[in-house]
């Protein structure tokens, strides 16, 4: 083995590897902003010509040349949307068993699986750095720059903070969704040293980061709210999702442990997984997502703070416990081979 080798073993984050993605992703980067400046004139156009059905919720809004930082930050989420969605559906190709009729390689198909997933978290990071910059302009009752810029901080970047109606959950879900992604997502490039079984547990806790995107879009994507056609589209794009992960779990690409844990996970991963597909249907067919309806005032959350801590905190052990089981299975099994050298005859 040559000193380079055993250099980037010892490292704890394959730095080289990770700046071969980033460039690779450049490609991958440019297509998705022009798509989201794409999004963003369709959506400045609709504003300035009064066919944006936003304006019912919010009509302030109707001067879009004061307000382009929001359909910036709008169309970011959008675009960011659609690349999770994309590198969800790569990684669960690529950790299912292989298909005859997948058209590239299992290589090509995880190259963009990471590629797509480095974008969009970018895209994630363009979403709520407009935001910040659309709550530094407004923040006009507060003296001096640094006084706005810290509020719009705050409100946009620290988990619960933001105090104004859907927002209270909304902003709170997609900051949870942001910072969640970037850890498991570069985890990664971290695998050597956190060893395979608990890089493979991370990785698999990240479709929580998605399951939070798509909530935070439904809850407060503004277009979603009144425009059926597109509401009914988000819904139908969640079933090749809900499919493939039904099928990763029924057919994984690697053997699946045999513990009761581990039957008891997947147990309850094709049930969510089955339901989600029934749940889909059912709304896409009635159009009824618990998402605003024109002409009728808001109700008040069903969801607080309160209940996503919670829920966090309950993920977060979770996650816990199965790293730590990884982790104790990985160090069984090094203890075993260990002792099998020591005990094998010279």
């Amino acid at each position: 083995m040559s000193d380079v080798r055993r250099a980037r073993q010892r490292q704890w984050f394959d730095v080289a590897a990770f700046r071969q993605d980033v460039r690779a992703a450049l490609v991958d980067a440019t297509a998705a902003l022009v798509i989201t400046l794409a999004v963003f004139f369709w959506l400045y156009r609709r504003i300035e010509s009064g066919s944006s059905m936003t304006l019912q919720v919010m009509p302030d809004l109707a001067d879009a040349g004061r307000y382009w930082m929001y359909w910036m930050c709008q169309a970011f989420g959008w675009s960011g949307l659609l690349w999770a969605w994309m590198t969800v559906m790569l990684g669960l190709l690529r950790s299912s068993r292989r298909r005859d009729w997948l058209p590239v390689s299992v290589a090509r198909i995880e190259k963009w699986h990471r590629t797509t997933s480095l974008t969009t978290v970018a895209l994630m990071f363009g979403h709520a750095f407009w935001l910040f910059a659309e709550f530094v302009r407004g923040n006009e009752d507060r003296q001096g720059w640094a006084g706005r810029t810290w509020s719009a901080f705050v409100d946009t970047f620290v988990p619960g903070a933001y105090s104004s109606g859907t927002g209270k959950v909304a902003i709170f879900i997609g900051l949870l969704a942001f910072y969640l992604a970037i850890p498991l997502g570069l985890a990664f490039y971290a695998r050597r040293s956190i060893g395979a079984r608990v890089w493979r547990v991370l990785h698999a806790s990240i479709l929580a980061v998605y399951v939070l995107s798509v909530w935070h879009t439904l809850l407060y994507g503004t277009n979603v709210w009144f425009d059926g056609w597109f509401r009914t589209t988000v819904w139908l794009l969640q079933l090749p999702v809900a499919a493939l992960l039904l099928i990763r779990l029924l057919a994984p690409a690697s053997r699946p442990g045999r513990g009761r844990l581990d039957l008891l996970g997947r147990a309850i991963g094709r049930t969510c997984a089955a339901a989600t597909i029934v749940v889909v249907l059912v709304v896409a067919a009635s159009g009824r997502d618990g998402g605003r309806t024109p002409g009728v005032d808001g109700a008040g959350l069903n969801v607080t703070r309160t209940m996503i801590w919670i829920g966090f905190a309950l993920f977060a052990a979770g996650v816990t416990a199965f790293v730590y089981r990884a982790q104790r299975l990985t160090s069984s099994r090094q203890a075993r081979a260990e002792q099998e050298v020591e005990t094998s005859p010279a």
